[in-house]
C-alpha cells in the first residue's frame, strides 16, 4: 500500500472505532441490557482499536522513509566540504596506521592522560545528534548543557524555595537581606564513555559521504543507549516511591507529589510492561481509562498527562513491580555534555591483528546529575485495580 492508501485505511478504521463506541454507549443505557452483546461489542472495538494503531505505525514509517527519500539536501560549501574530506582522510589513514596521521591523533592527552584521539568535527557531531533524536532518546526529557571544561559547578533554587520579590512601596526603600533563597550546588564531573566496533576494508574502500553515513550511524546508536542509561540511573534515585495499587492513587500523585507551578510541564514515564498494564484499566462502565493523545495517536494520556513508554531493559521491573515516574525531568535531571567525541583506531588489540581487522573506539563525554531532588517522583505498581462498577441510578432518575 502507498501511502494515500494507508492514510485513508487509518481514517477509516478510526471511523470504525468510533462508530463501535457509540454503540457501546448505546448498549450500556439500554434498559434490556445484553451482557453477552456488550461484550462482543468490546471485543470488535478493541480489536478495531488494534487495527487502526497498527496502521498509523505503518503511515509514520512509510512517511518516514518518503521524507527520507525526498528529502532536499543542502549545498555544502567550500569549507565544509574541505573540513569532511581531511576528516575521512584521517580517519582512513588513523585506521590504517598512516605514521603522520597516528603519530598526530596520539601525541595529544585528554583530562584523564589518554589519547585524545581524532576529533569529529562540530558539523558532523551535530548530524550525530540529529540522528539521536530520531531515536527514542531520554535525553530529550532532561535539562542539557554544553560545558567547556571538565568538571565545574552550578547554582540551582529548587521550585519549592523560589520567593516573590520583595513589594517596595518606596523607591527609596533598601532591598532586605532576610529572605535569601535556599540555593543548591551543583558539581559536575565529565565521565568518559567508551564503545568500539570493527572496521571492514570494504568500508574503508567507499566513499567520503558514505564512511561519513556509517560513522554516525554507529555513533548515534551508542549515544543514545549509554546516555539513556545514565539518565534512568540518576532518575532512580528520584524521592518518594508510593506503591500504587488503584487509578486513585495515580490520580492523588499527580495531583500533590510535585510543586503546582510545574504541573503543566509534567508528565509520567513507565516502561514497556507497565504501559500494558496500564492501558487494561477500565473506568466503572468498562472503558479505558488510557485515552490515546489528539494530537499523536500512539501515544497515551492519563488525566491530561502524558505518559513516555521506556522499553523493558533499560528501565526493567523491580521485585516484580513497574516503574511510574512523574515530574518534570528537565527540572529534576542535567546532563553536561562535553561536545567532545574523539575516535581512535587499532589494528593490534581487542583480536584485530589475529582476524586482519581494524578496531574503532569512540569516546563520548558528559555527566549527568539531579538539580532538584522535588521536581520529579517515583512509584511502583504491580496491577492497578478497574474502578469498581457504577451503575447505581441517581436519586431523581424517574422510577418505571
Amino acid at each position: 500500500m502507498n501511502i494515500n492508501e494507508l492514510n485513508d485505511a487509518w481514517i477509516a478504521s478510526g471511523q470504525k472505532v468510533a462508530d463501535l463506541d457509540a454503540k457501546i454507549n448505546l448498549a450500556v443505557i439500554d434498559d434490556d441490557f445484553v451482557q453477552a452483546k456488550f461484550e462482543d461489542l468490546k471485543a470488535k472495538r478493541d480489536n478495531e482499536v488494534a487495527h487502526r494503531n497498527a496502521l498509523k505505525e505503518q503511515l509514520d514509517i512509510a512517511r518516514k522513509a518518503n521524507d527520507v527519500v525526498n528529502a532536499p539536501k543542502r549545498e555544502l560549501t567550500k569549507k565544509e566540504e574541505d573540513t569532511k574530506e581531511k576528516f575521512v582522510n584521517e580517519f582512513i589513514g588513523m585506521v590504517k596506521g598512516d605514521p603522520k596521521i597516528v603519530n598526530m591523533v596520539t601525541s595529544s592527552v585528554d583530562e584523564n592522560g589518554d589519547s585524545a584521539g581524532l576529533t569529529i568535527p562540530s558539523d558532523i557531531q551535530t548530524a550525530i545528534h540529529t540522528l539521536v533524536r530520531q531515536y527514542d532518546s531520554l535525553e530529550q526529557y532532561v535539562n542539557r548543557e554544553a560545558v567547556s571544561t571538565p568538571s565545574g559547578s552550578r547554582v540551582y533554587e529548587k521550585w519549592a524555595d523560589i520567593k516573590p520579590l520583595a513589594n517596595l512601596d518606596d523607591e527609596s526603600a533598601t532591598i532586605g537581606d532576610n529572605d535569601d533563597p535556599k540555593l543548591t550546588v551543583v558539581k559536575y564531573l565529565i565521565k568518559r564513555y567508551a564503545g568500539i566496533t570493527t572496521v571492514t576494508n570494504t568500508l574503508l574502500k567507499d566513499t567520503a559521504e558514505n564512511i561519513i553515513s556509517w560513522l554516525s550511524t554507529w555513533i548515534a546508536r551508542k549515544v543514545v543507549v549509554t546516555r539513556n542509561e545514565a539518565i534512568i540511573n540518576v532518575m532512580s534515585k528520584a524521592p518518594e516511591k508510593p506503591t500504587l495499587a488503584k487509578f486513585d492513587d495515580i490520580v492523588t500523585m499527580i495531583n500533590t507529589k510535585v510543586d503546582p507551578a510545574i504541573k503543566k510541564t509534567s508528565f509520567l514515564m513507565t516502561n514497556t510492561s507497565g504501559l500494558n498494564v496500564l492501558s487494561q484499566v477500565k473506568d466503572a462502565v468498562g472503558r479505558y481509562l488510557l485515552q490515546p493523545d489528539p494530537k499523536q495517536p500512539d501515544q497515551y494520556l492519563l488525566k491530561g498527562k502524558r505518559i513516555v513508554e521506556v522499553a523493558d531493559r533499560w528501565l526493567p521491573d523491580k521485585e516484580n513491580a513497574h516503574p511510574l515516574y512523574y515530574g518534570d525531568l528537565k527540572q529534576a535531571v542535567t546532563l553536561f555534555d562535553r561536545e567532545n567525541m574523539s575516535l581512535l583506531a587499532t589494528n593490534i588489540g581487542a583480536g584485530a591483528f589475529e582476524k586482519d581487522l581494524y578496531k574503532i573506539r569512540v569516546i563520548d563525554r558528559f555527566d549527568v546529575v539531579q538539580t532538584d531532588s522535588e521536581a520529579w517522583v517515583a512509584g511502583s505498581f504491580k496491577k492497578i485495580a478497574d474502578q469498581p462498577a457504577n451503575l447505581t441510578p441517581a436519586a431523581d432518575a424517574p422510577k418505571p
